[in-house]
């Protein structure tokens, strides 16, 4: 009996032990939009609790893309926040989120996308390799190019336009979140 007791407190102990372990993991994430984003949830799990990312959340809703961000992966997502939305012409968005225009709003959103998991550290050393900069093919099929400003991570698009990330390094279970203040646009 005391056998039995003293494996049952040994196993309690290392569930325990193992529980702070995943808890300290999830802890070191950044918050974003106010929220904890925890590396023992995939990409939609997360981003649903951020205030900063209602619009993306409902666009990619709106695109039938919730199960593929909720699968394995691992993704490596440029996460717009909803004011790099606000930047968009006025009525875009509400015009992208109708269903007659889901190709081209999924389009939009896998350029975001990228095959495989490329946290800051990944993306700077191709970067590095590129002397100063690093062409990355999205999920959607087109180019993005990473390049440095200081310190700062910044994406170019195929229009020319650009987005810094503003937060790097949010890590999931199925890949890694950057978010980024401007919505990337493909050709």
């Amino acid at each position: 009996m005391l056998l039995f007791a003293a494996v049952s407190i040994a196993i309690a102990n290392g569930s325990a032990s193992a529980q702070m372990q995943m808890n300290k993991m999830d802890s070191m994430n950044p918050m974003v939009g106010g929220a904890a984003m925890l590396r023992s949830r995939d990409i939609v799990d997360n981003a649903v609790n951020s205030a900063d990312h209602t619009t993306l959340v409902a666009a990619v809703k709106a695109a039938g893309l919730v199960e593929t961000l909720k699968s394995a992966g691992p993704f490596t997502v440029f996460a717009p926040t909803n004011a790099a939305f606000d930047k968009l012409p006025a009525g875009t968005v509400g015009m992208l989120v109708k269903p007659e225009n889901k190709e081209t709003l999924t389009k939009i959103l896998t350029y975001h996308v990228l095959a495989g998991k490329f946290d800051s550290q990944a993306i700077a050393s191709r970067i590095r390799k590129g002397h100063g900069s690093a062409k990355f093919k999205t999920v959607s099929g087109d180019t993005l190019t990473a390049s440095m400003s200081g310190n700062d991570l910044i994406l170019r698009d195929e229009k020319g336009g650009t987005s810094r990330v503003t937060i790097g390094n949010v890590y999931q279970s199925n890949g890694v979140i950057h978010v980024v203040d401007s919505v990337l646009l493909p050709n």
